[in-house]
């Protein structure tokens, strides 16, 4: 999945960039907040990491600009101001969740996926249907109580289709989704990765619409959306 992470100092945003790439995101790198806006009004994320001090606009306008424009991309502020003040009002201008530097790896990442949940409108670590099931916290795929290990951009792949069962997404939706800026991506690299992942869910677990893209079939109603633990 892709993150839009927003530093201005080097070896910070390096070394997560480096770190979040070696979990498998995709990292779109900005470092000024005009920049962050920019990137936030072109791209499809699964997270922003926000720093609050930032070069030519501060990280709290960025949030401020996003949210009054109806963006609801999670925010997770990762910031060294501790003082009180800056965190409130970093939560009531709708960032999702407040880290203070330094912090461990483990817990951005844990903090990340729960940002991602709430997003996706569930409080467990699991999302989809009755015969497609993605846990976010192992990055494994369930079907029929069994699990696979994915790859990152399957997961980042199978993530975006699930976020909304029926619905179809188009080739540059799922590409925007699944590569960061300078990735190379050839014509076909969709393709292949759903024909990988039918190989793994069934021939009919992703559907081709044609001239459109590819959608998961929706969600049965009264069907149980949780896999068992």
């Amino acid at each position: 999945m892709r993150v839009l992470l927003v530093e201005d100092d080097e070896m910070i945003g390096h070394s997560l960039r480096e770190a979040l790439g070696a979990n498998g995101w995709s990292v779109d790198w900005v470092k000024d907040g005009l920049l962050a806006q920019s990137a936030l009004a072109d791209g499809d994320y699964a997270c922003v990491l926000l720093d609050l001090g930032l070069p030519k606009r501060d990280g709290i306008e960025v949030l401020r600009t996003a949210r009054a424009k109806g963006d609801a991309t999670p925010v997770l502020v990762l910031t060294a101001r501790d003082g009180l003040d800056d965190r409130i009002a970093g939560l009531d201008l709708g960032a999702d969740d407040y880290l203070l530097k330094p912090y461990e790896f483990r817990e951005l990442l844990a903090r990340m996926r729960a940002c991602i949940r709430r997003r996706d409108g569930s409080a467990h670590s699991v999302i989809g249907t009755e015969g497609v099931q993605l846990d976010l916290t192992t990055r494994e795929v369930v079907v029929l109580g069994e699990r696979s290990q994915l790859s990152a951009r399957e997961f980042a792949l199978l993530h975006a289709l699930l976020e909304r069962p029926g619905a179809i997404l188009s080739r540059e939706q799922l590409e925007n989704r699944i590569y960061g800026w300078g990735e190379e991506v050839s014509s076909n690299a969709v393709d292949v990765l759903i024909h990988g992942m039918r190989r793994k869910l069934g021939a009919d677990a992703i559907r081709n619409v044609r001239g459109l893209g590819w959608r998961v079939a929706p969600a049965v109603a009264g069907a149980p959306s949780e896999a068992a633990p």
